[in-house]
């Protein structure tokens, strides 16, 4: 009851600061954010909703998202739409404005502000046809990923037992568990990408099934029969696309009279014969050589491009270039078990944890800065990396690129086990950081898997924190930033909030289902 309580605080300490249940269009969540369509964003009371113990920070996005960690945004999440739904009924005209700002830490905030810039920057820079289509191919892989991570667990504990040898009488009722999603993934990736994109999510699902329904054995096309599964994620995303297309068209010719039974069948029959006969096999081709060229880059130049993509993760998270990995990643996990490209991502949140502790030196005068460090350390150590971000590296500018150094540098290091042949891989996507252990598989045995992903977290670490340490500053930097905020004392009423650790903590997107992601 007392854990009940303190997610329905949560949820209550939230409402009114996003302007009240009368400006609360939508409600939903992912791995780790509360997801809010909004009416109006003037009356978000940004800073006192970061002020809250709970939340690790905001993202301004096509919706406006609120940090609050895997876990406790899905206990949130229920109570605040109870909240929702409690005070429409209430007074289903009114939506409470917000109330006063707190009070501004002085370098902190300033900081701050320069974030929330980038934010702004970053989102209109995203606005192109291009991201726009890639972040809506994020939103129909992202709500697999809690599916991914807990099936991923299991296989891994089952491969542990079964190399232990232990509890043989469970090891296959391990395994049905962990494939079993897997197996019919297809399934879920057409029902989510005919609900994105406009159609029928079931009958999205209905033709993405084909690609796993075993009769497909029977059905020739281009001269070879088909396999069960064959062109996996992609085959299912490109047949379910197709099958909107369809149903779309039908929706505008078909007689309302006779709609209930013509279109779902012009949809399934259509788009079920071009997929049989030529997107199988296309969408098999690809995936074929996704993870050819995958496995191809890390055994020929593993260290070289593991500093490549280590170095450069962040930046293309700022750029939503990131999202394009999602069904790359989703590919390698059907085809080999894990992907092994996101261990070496989550290198670029290492290097953001060394230089955030770089700077937390560096700057041991200034009280607002290490407070934001405090705060958003040991989530940056679990792979939310977000606060580190945009409330301390991005915003002071070397210090982010001496981080990306650091993540360069681990990701070279697992890029080189890789290139002598110890794969290192990740059963599911989303998670980051320590989070990443439990999911990490390979080709050499949990123990070494384990070993040189920590080892390429340490490299991360340290690089991030000595690049950054002594070429994170100029002289004139630390003169401006290494001082005592200019007023320690809070003026009345808000003390209690101004004084708070919490009002140090800021943040700003990266997203869902992938490494800080």
């Amino acid at each position: 009851m007392a854990n009940e309580n303190k997610y329905r605080d949560t949820a209550a300490a939230i409402l009114p600061l996003v302007g009240g249940a009368g400006n609360v269009a939508s409600v939903a969540h992912c791995m780790t954010r509360l997801r809010l369509g909004l009416h109006d964003r003037t009356l978000v009371q940004e800073e006192q909703l970061k002020a809250l113990p709970s939340v690790m920070g905001v993202v301004e996005d096509d919706t406006y998202q609120i940090v609050l960690g895997p876990g406790t945004v899905a206990r949130v999440t229920p109570e605040f739409e109870t909240l929702v739904e409690e005070e429409r009924a209430a007074a289903p005209e009114a939506a409470a404005p917000a109330g006063a700002p707190a009070p501004e830490a002085v370098t902190a905030e300033e900081l701050a502000a320069q974030g929330a810039a980038l934010r702004a920057e970053r989102k209109a820079r995203n606005a192109t046809p291009f991201k726009l289509l890639l972040r809506r191919i994020a939103n129909i892989f992202v709500p697999l990923i809690p599916a991914l991570i807990g099936c991923g667990i299991i296989a891994g504990l089952n491969g542990l037992l079964v190399n232990l040898g232990w509890l043989p009488g469970i090891t296959p009722a391990l395994a049905a568990m962990a494939s079993g999603f897997m197996a019919l993934i297809a399934v879920f990736v057409g029902y989510n990408t005919a609900q994105e994109f406009g159609g029928t999510p079931i009958l999205g699902g209905a033709v993405a099934a084909i690609i796993v329904y075993a009769g497909v054995a029977n059905v020739e096309a281009f001269g070879q029969h088909l396999s069960p599964g064959q062109g996996g994620v992609l085959g299912a995303l490109g047949a379910a696309w197709l099958a909107v297309q369809v149903e779309k068209w039908c929706r505008r010719w078909v007689p309302v009279s006779i709609d209930v039974l013509v279109t779902p069948t012009i949809t399934v029959l259509v788009s079920g014969l071009v997929t049989l006969f030529g997107l199988m096999f296309l969408a098999g081709e690809v995936s074929t050589k996704i993870g050819e060229a995958a496995n191809w880059l890390l055994s020929h130049g593993g260290a070289g491009a593991g500093l490549i993509l280590g170095g450069l993760f962040l930046p293309l998270v700022m750029l939503g270039l990131h999202q394009a990995l999602i069904p790359i990643h989703t590919t390698l996990i059907e085809q080999q078990g894990y992907t092994v490209l996101l261990p070496i991502l989550a290198m670029a949140g290492a290097g953001q944890v060394g230089a955030a502790i770089a700077v937390y030196f560096r700057l041991h005068r200034n009280t607002s800065i290490r407070r934001t460090i405090k705060s958003a350390l040991w989530p940056g150590f679990l792979g939310v990396g977000e606060p580190l971000i945009y409330g301390v590296s991005l915003p002071l500018g070397r210090p982010f690129i001496t981080a990306c150094t650091g993540g360069a540098l681990g990701g070279a290091f697992v890029g080189l086990f890789n290139q002598l042949g110890t794969d290192v891989g990740s059963t599911a996507i989303g998670p980051s950081g320590w989070a990443l252990f439990p999911l990490l598989d390979g080709d050499h045995g949990l123990g070494q898997t384990v070993a040189v992903y920590a080892g390429g977290l340490i490299v991360g670490y340290i690089g991030g924190f000595l690049a950054t340490y002594y070429f994170g500053f100029t002289k004139t930097m630390l003169a401006e930033l290494n001082v005592a905020p200019a007023s320690s004392e809070p003026s009345a009423p808000d003390a209690a909030t101004a004084t708070s650790p919490a009002t140090a903590k800021e943040e700003a997107p990266a997203p869902a289902g992938v490494p800080a992601r």
